[in-house]
């Protein structure tokens, strides 16, 4: 889940480092490294905290050199610190390293080492690669990566220079993301195309196992027998704007804001001119669907949430019973799966590591794989069968937010697409069900205009220690994205419950003030969700509800309701978590916590 941007070239090498590692730090910030080849040695700068920490040390004592590579970190072997801060090396400093992954047998790599006399100073896995490497180096660099990696097991992505050549760098791809930036006279790897989209748009997305070898401005790509493989260069289009603030206070609002858009575009572009979802890139067939007997949804965090209002919408509009399951789990319970089996993957980056695992298992039992992701490129988009991208625009703040409302938006149109395919929806519902969703992108406007209300709520309930989120139905998949949303960003401990569950056990945790998020969007549930809101008010919880216009009943049940547009049940998931995202927002922002980059979390979780 760390980043890594590295680059050969004219320029002075720790400006690029620095500032693609600012459009990386999404992806860890426990510490921050450079490693730049001066000549006659290689100068490592890396210290524990923000990347700015790293920057101004920079800034008051530059470094020269062309060749460098950079590392922004999210700590998993080893505490964060200046000395298990990235780039490691060895004990010459003549060879470094950055790596995001994890190195599996680097306990056992480290005790051969060892007994050879290597000495280690840090506690990651990371530092093992760069012994190896030095262990290997007899004069050709790429040749002492390729034997170092044949030890390795796990995943990762590597950056490696010398202090022999300022003229060469060597990158290898295996499970972790990695892309190679191709500019006039100067190449780049990065770990995300933003960090270098400021200097080029030409990339090369990288398989597993291409190893990358750059002599000044030539890059030549390899496989793991030493084969030069012909590597398409895409051209990027989406501007890198979009990867900024845009005078918003965080990235988390901006994102929020966005949703209309990202719904809209989502949606829009693939309507065609009777009005007709068209997935080009979705080739199932009406005969396809008929050998298919089984059907699961994989992924984990929000858009294992997701996933669960999907099955939802695919059980209703296309009467096939689904099974969604968390991806950390879903390779190890031995799932029922074979060439009869669709598999629909979700995942925002497309490199997800559980959630590619799943695919990549599912893909060797013979599954067709269908899958939601919002990067083009990614590993999941390239390997999977089916693909629908979400086209949210990047999205940086970690905890998710118009990532998760497109991925809705995409799982409504993957359902009535399969119904239609399938023959169990007629064209009436079909087509009402289309105009439906037509009106999601100026509903969840209208929400966004409660802000100022939940800003309130947030405030009534800062004291809180514990808040719980009730559901019934598809509303308890929202409720527990609800729940992660405000665990994410503002550490509070929060739990959703399917309310009918309640009375089983979870109401004991009930006690004078608790707040409790009731949603309460589904019409046939409605009464039984107010019965449960009155159950837990008598015992002297403040109960925020959330409710499509009308339903003024709650008032009856509630300290505070939040309405949302009037829309078709099915379509509520999408307007009725937008309040939840902002109540996670005001909580944190009310607590002074860094929206953005909650602890212990990055963006991407490219690990197991």
């Amino acid at each position: 889940m760390c980043g890594i941007v590295g680059y050969l070239g004219n320029r002075q090498a720790t400006e690029v480092l620095v500032e693609g590692l600012s459009k990386l730090e999404y992806r860890g910030y426990d510490s921050a490294g450079v490693a730049i080849n001066i000549g006659e040695e290689l100068s490592v700068r890396k210290f524990k905290g923000r990347l700015q920490v790293l920057a101004d040390d920079l800034t008051a004592k530059p470094i020269n050199g062309g060749l460098g590579i950079g590392h922004t970190r999210w700590a998993t072997h080893g505490e964060p610190s200046d000395v298990n801060s990235h780039p490691h090396f060895n004990k010459e400093k003549t060879i470094a390293v950055v790596h995001n992954g994890i190195i599996e047998n680097y306990l056992e790599l480290r005790e051969e080492l060892q007994k050879e006399g290597y000495v280690f100073l840090s506690q990651t896995d990371t530092e093992v690669v760069a012994h190896l490497v030095d262990k290997f180096y007899e004069g050709n660099l790429l040749e002492a990566v390729y034997k170092a990696t044949e030890k390795l097991r796990g995943a990762y992505a590597l950056g490696v220079v010398c202090k022999d050549n300022n003229n060469e760098l060597v990158a290898v791809r295996k499970d972790s993301p990695l892309i190679v930036g191709v500019g006039e006279d100067e190449n780049f790897i990065a770990s995300d195309i933003p960090a270098i989209l400021k200097y080029t748009r030409d990339v090369i997305f990288l398989e597993n196992d291409e190893y990358v070898h750059m002599q000044g401005p030539k890059v030549t790509i390899l496989d793991e027998n030493k084969n030069v493989v012909e590597k398409k260069i895409n051209e990027i289009n989406w501007d890198i704007e979009a990867a900024s603030k845009g005078g918003y206070d965080c990235f988390m609002t901006k994102e929020m804001y966005e949703q209309p858009k990202g719904v809209e575009d989502t949606l829009m572009r693939r309507l065609d001119e009777k009005g007709r979802i068209k997935l080009d890139d979705i080739k199932i067939t009406k005969e396809d669907l008929e050998k298919i007997n089984k059907v699961y949804i994989v992924a984990c965090g929000t858009a294992y949430h997701a996933g669960l209002v999907g099955k939802y919408a695919i059980e209703k509009f296309a009467k096939i019973p689904v099974i969604a399951d968390i991806a950390s789990e879903f390779r190890y319970s031995d799932p029922f799966v074979d060439e009869n089996t669709l598999i629909i993957i979700v995942s925002q980056s497309g490199e997800t590591a559980d959630t590619l695992a799943a695919l990549r298992d599912a893909k060797a039992k013979g599954a067709r794989v269908l899958s939601i992701t919002n990067v083009v490129g990614s590993s999941i988009a390239r390997e999977s069968d089916d693909i629908f991208y979400t086209w949210a625009g990047p999205e940086i703040a970690v905890a998710s937010t118009k990532a998760y409302t497109t991925q809705l938006t995409a799982f409504y149109m993957i359902a009535l697409n399969l119904a239609m395919t399938k023959g169990s929806i007629s064209d009436e519902e079909y087509f009402a069900s289309i105009e439906e969703l037509r009106k999601i992108p100026a509903q969840v406007e209208k929400v966004l205009e409660c802000n100022e209300l939940v800003g309130q709520i947030a405030e009534e309930i800062k004291e809180a220690n514990d808040i719980f989120y009730l559901g019934r139905g598809v509303d308890y998949s929202l409720a527990m994205e609800g729940a992660l949303k405000i665990k994410e960003i503002s550490y509070v401990h929060a739990e959703a419950f399917a309310a009918g569950e309640l009375k089983h056990g979870s109401i004991a945790l009930i006690d004078k003030g608790t707040p409790v998020v009731a949603i309460a969007t589904q019409g046939k549930l409605f009464e039984k969700m107010v019965s449960n809101m009155q159950e837990v008010r008598a015992r002297g919880a403040r109960v925020i509800a959330i409710t499509q216009e009308g339903n003024t009943e709650v008032e009856k049940s509630a300290d505070r309701v939040i309405y949302i547009p009037k829309v078709d049940d099915m379509f509520a998931s999408i307007t009725a978590v937008v309040p939840m995202q902002l109540l996670a927002y005001h909580a944190s922002n009310i607590r002074g916590l860094d929206v953005d980059k909650p602890r212990n979390l990055a963006k991407s979780v490219t690990v197991e």
